[in-house]
């Protein structure tokens, strides 16, 4: 639960960086490739690609072949019948020989589009189940024309109540029987928490996380069971494929350190034993000087509605030097930040070890990460590695840097549209870029990895509301040092008063803009949208007496401004030491109290406004990403080289990627 979205509304100044200095033409570079739906791809570069020696570039190159080969494994633990539909929709665009250019052709084709950013039928971001705009007797027609007919696969695309949700909300019902995800079958939530309360030592210093690389099953005999997720087990093919990539990238590995990690990885999918998961973090987090890193596993626990489960999920990058001394400068003084933060010191780490910070630049984006990326990411998860091992933590520059170049591409913005007056509109233009990348910084560089467990609380103690919260405490740690003075005594934070414009964009987003990505009449679903409305809603509720943020409306519009930036970092800060009370405390109740009471549910006037408004600047809420190519160059039967190979067709990369690592 330690992954940082951004929202689509930077706008301003951008950091000055290499992000186009390795250009092979001189051609300016569209970042925007496609657009549909809701949706928006861009493609990103890799600035310092070709400053890797060849024996780096090599292990970049299988590490991220490792990568692409889980790809099915999510599409699966998405929904048992993912692959289904998708196969079903690559031979429907590699095989159809009718009329291309039809209305309803153009429908199946926007549909085969957003099924493959979604990695499925359900929405990457809200989770509900969408449909194609063709009619169904079309839809039949394609799937006949290519030699397919199935009307049950046509009732699983059509029928909105067969798997209606990914990770079900309903909260009045049964969250593990009323989702689509692939993560169970046959059993209900009763079964699958008592199953875990069985096994699981609440003692044990080291926990192991249970169930995260399993599907728990009720078997004929009635007997509830988990099926691993292994070489020889569930996704086998997929993972064989997997290590034999880990194995090659092991010989050409910077270190030893990443040789070992490697080793143990490979072991872990082999045996599907968690305690080598376990020892991989552990040598993994140690790797804090090589260029190259990775990540390659079950990891994040956010589709599963009981919070266990790992989704499948890659990512390769190398490390920005010349950015990285930010995050280094953070990591450098950790003890700092953590015995001045405002909790009770009781929740406090009396030392904080091995945290690791840097600014990464993405090579590959895969599974979980792919098309829809993070821009930080924090790991290892379990806190009791994080508390005696340490972290690493990154922030994704070549990615947040995309999304705003790829705004400018664009002649609106959102900041314009929501912003109180001008003064805001250029406090954000001035320091809203490096103050958002501060914050990102802070949320996941230290954040993440502050505070403690009391003995014997649970990791998993907060259910279903795990993901929200966390994200919660992360963004307030952030934001309640994005203001403090030593920000500006390091170096990072360029002047005092730079963090308003922060502050400003959490507030206006938190309470308005964010939900035009909430289709009208639904509730707030998704971890970190959850995260950002606590966080704004209670402080706006609980400020309302001093009008710390007060609502404004100007020609039938809304706007939410911040009136008192000090009071607000102390609303900040009270809230910061409430929510790591109920981790450290494992107060279940108080926190679904906190996710109910301000996470959930948006004001439907407010919420068609804010959808018309958006609506009219013609943008795209959510974004995604296609990868370059790592196209190995070969001279005499010698590879001498790796070239990055900067592809701009979207559905041409999917479907190369479904020939060439599709293995389910």
């Amino acid at each position: 639960m330690k992954r940082f979205f951004k929202m689509m509304m930077t706008i301003g100044a951008v950091a000055a960086i290499g992000a186009c200095s390795e250009k092979k033409s001189e051609e300016p570079f569209r970042y925007t490739v496609d657009t549909f739906a809701d949706l928006k791809v861009m493609r990103y570069q890799v600035p310092g690609w070709d400053s890797l020696t060849l024996k780096q570039k090599e292990y970049a190159y299988h590490l991220a072949e490792a990568a692409k080969f889980g790809r099915d494994i999510l599409w699966d633990q998405n929904c048992k019948d993912n692959l289904r539909v998708r196969h079903a929709v690559e031979n429907i665009l590699e095989n159809y020989q009718g009329d291309r250019e039809s209305t309803d052709f153009q429908n199946f084709l926007i549909y085969a589009k957003r099924l493959f950013f979604s990695n499925g039928m359900h929405h990457h971001y809200a989770e509900d189940k969408f449909f194609p705009a063709c009619p169904q007797d079309y839809f039949a027609g394609l799937l006949k024309a290519v030699g397919i007919e199935d009307e049950d696969l046509l009732d699983v695309i059509y029928n909105p109540e067969r798997y209606p949700q990914r990770r079900s909300t309903e909260t009045s019902g049964d969250i593990v029987a009323l989702s689509a995800v692939n993560f169970y079958d046959g059993v209900n939530r009763d079964e699958v928490e008592k199953y875990y309360a069985r096994i699981a030592d609440p003692k044990d210093p080291c926990p192991i996380a249970y169930g995260l690389n399993t599907k728990v099953v009720k078997c004929p005999d009635g007997i509830v069971r988990e099926m691993p997720w292994k070489v020889g087990g569930i996704y086998s093919p997929a993972l064989e494929k997997i290590c034999d990539e880990l194995l090659k990238a092991k010989d050409v590995a910077e270190n030893d350190i990443q040789a070992r990690a490697l080793g143990l990885l490979v072991d872990y999918y082999r045996t599907g034993d968690l305690r080598k998961w376990d020892e991989f973090n552990i040598e993994w987090v140690k790797d804090t000087i090589g260029t190259v890193d990775f990540i390659n596993g079950f990891v994040e626990d956010y589709n599963d509605p009981l919070g266990r489960k790992g989704s499948w999920e890659g990512y390769v990058n190398i490390k920005d030097f010349d950015a990285s001394r930010r995050t280094e400068t953070l990591s450098a003084n950790a003890q700092w930040f953590e015995d001045h933060s405002p909790v009770d010191p009781r929740f406090r780490k009396a030392t904080v070890k091995g945290v690791s910070a840097k600014v990464i630049n993405a090579v590959c984006l895969a599974g979980d990460s792919y098309p829809s990326t993070p821009i930080g990411i924090n790991l290892p998860n379990a806190d009791w590695i994080r508390k005696d091992h340490g972290s690493k933590s990154v922030t994704i520059a070549n990615i947040t840097h995309t999304y705003d170049y790829s705004a400018q591409e664009f002649p609106k913005s959102v900041l314009s549209e929501f912003a109180w007056d001008e003064a805001e509109v250029e406090r954000s233009k001035k320091w809203g870029t490096v103050a958002d990348e501060i914050h990102t910084d802070l949320h996941e560089c230290l954040g993440h990895g502050s505070g403690q467990l009391l003995p014997g609380v649970s990791t998993t103690a907060m259910g279903e509301y795990a993901s929200a919260l966390e994200e919660a405490r992360a963004d307030l740690f952030g934001l309640y040092y994005t203001a403090d003075p030593k920000m500006v005594e390091l170096g990072i934070m360029p002047d005092p008063e730079a963090y308003k414009a922060e502050y400003d964009s959490y507030i206006r987003n938190g309470l308005m803009v964010q939900f035009n990505r909430v289709e009208l009449g639904r509730p707030n679903t998704e971890a970190h949208m959850q995260n950002r409305k606590l966080v704004a809603e209670w402080c706006y509720e609980k400020g309302a007496a001093d009008n710390v943020i007060e609502k404004k409306v100007r020609d039938g519009k809304t706007y939410f401004v911040v009136n008192d930036y000090v009071k607000l970092r102390g609303l900040f800060a009270e809230l910061l030491a409430e929510i790591q009370r109920i981790k450290s405390e494992g107060d279940y109740a108080a926190g679904k109290n906190l996710i109910e009471t301000y996470a959930v549910h948006i004001d439907p006037a407010l919420h068609k406004e804010v959808k018309e408004r958006y609506d009219a600047l013609e943008l795209k809420p959510y974004g995604g990403f296609i990868n370059p190519e790592i196209r190995p160059v070969e001279k005499d039967g010698k590879i001498v080289d790796y070239e990055i190979v900067y592809s701009d067709d979207y559905l041409g990369q999917m479907l190369e990627y479904g020939r060439k690592y599709g293995t389910l």
